[in-house]
């Protein structure tokens, strides 16, 4: 039974950034993991791409061939792979069952009212593989009310067109601390506390919005959001190998994951962190370890790998020196990540 995850977000949010970087990470924890790219319009990936969409058709043949923007164009190229879903099966079955991660293009209208590409999963999940819907948006978001509340109401209206289990994410959470003071702590947008508490704020970020039909529709929306309940936001810094550690976590709970075979057979330091949850260093306030004592958290966290690297090193000596296993080289692999996010 294959497992994946439906890597959605706006243009920026750094969804290929993601891919790559969750790639690596798995590879680290020893899962077997393939990238699928479903963007028709990105010709350059910085990952290794099992199976990519361009190979059944390319956004610039659209445009010329029938005259199409870049919009309408990556919404006809999905189209075209709906009425295609046999390459993407056939690609797919070559892959085995390996982890998915579908990389899919930044246009909301695909995932808000587009059936197209809630079609092409739906038909998937009847094949027996496992999804979920990441949807990933800038933490840039949190500096002014008005973005938040619409990333909010994007991420509602993508938890029931996708109809997946889903995960919405604010990514980029290590810069957060770059930006101007937030009005509440990270917990209150997180857990989209009470979005009334935002209307002051609101009104203060535009005069415009101290009209009374503005007030009248932000308070629909507050209410509206309110009302459903469905969304919270986890956070990412995708360099961050325990930010990454607790994402899967998450989303492997969502998909109902568990553990294969080569996963649970090796014991390097973070295939055994992702199988032991008293590992992770235990930060139950996000302010703290994002905002208030980044620095130190950060300081932590990089003498911790230096020790973990000092004990790698220790152990393959001493393997060495014992002559018990031949072969084993003077220096351990690297298991952790190293990504470096697109300007």
């Amino acid at each position: 039974m294959p497992f994946g995850q439906l890597v959605l977000g706006s243009p920026g949010a750094g969804k290929s950034t993601y891919c790559d970087g969750m790639h690596q990470f798995m590879a680290a924890i020893g899962r077997q993991c393939s990238v699928v790219n479903l963007d028709p319009a990105n010709d350059q990936t910085n990952y290794p791409c099992a199976l990519d969409i361009r190979d059944l058709v390319t956004l610039e043949e659209i445009m010329s061939d029938d005259r199409l923007g870049p919009n309408g164009g990556v919404l006809y190229a999905l189209e075209e792979l709906e009425n295609n879903m046999e390459w993407l099966e056939n690609g797919l079955k070559e892959l085995g069952d390996d982890y998915l991660l579908f990389d899919c293009p930044g246009q909301v209208e695909l995932y808000t009212h587009h059936n197209s590409l809630r079609n092409i999963f739906y038909r998937l999940q009847k094949l027996g593989y496992r999804l979920v819907a990441v949807h990933l948006s800038d933490c840039f978001c949190l500096t002014q009310p008005s973005l938040y509340i619409s990333n909010v109401m994007l991420a509602l209206r993508a938890m029931l067109q996708m109809d997946l289990p889903h995960i919405n994410v604010l990514t980029k959470i290590d810069r957060i601390s770059d930006y101007d003071p937030l009005p509440f702590n990270l917990d209150y947008y997180t857990e989209v506390q009470d979005l009334n508490y935002l209307m002051s704020s609101l009104e203060a970020e535009s005069p415009a919005m101290r009209s009374g039909k503005f007030t009248g529709l932000n308070q629909a929306i507050a209410n509206l959001v309110e009302q459903f309940g469905l969304v919270s936001f986890e956070v990412l810094a995708v360099e961050n190998k325990k930010s990454m550690m607790h994402l899967l976590r998450v989303i492997d709970r969502a998909g109902g994951y568990a553990f294969g075979t080569a996963e649970g057979a090796n014991d390097t330091i973070w295939q055994v962190a992702m199988r032991n949850e008293g590992s992770l260093l235990d930060v139950q306030d996000i302010q703290e370890r994002w905002i208030d004592s980044k620095e130190a958290y950060d300081e932590a966290e990089r003498r911790e790998e230096e020790e973990q690297e000092k004990l790698r090193m220790a152990q393959a000596e001493a393997a060495a020196e014992a002559g018990g296993l031949e072969g084993i080289p003077q220096t351990m692999p690297e298991s952790g990540i190293k990504v470096v996010r697109k300007k």
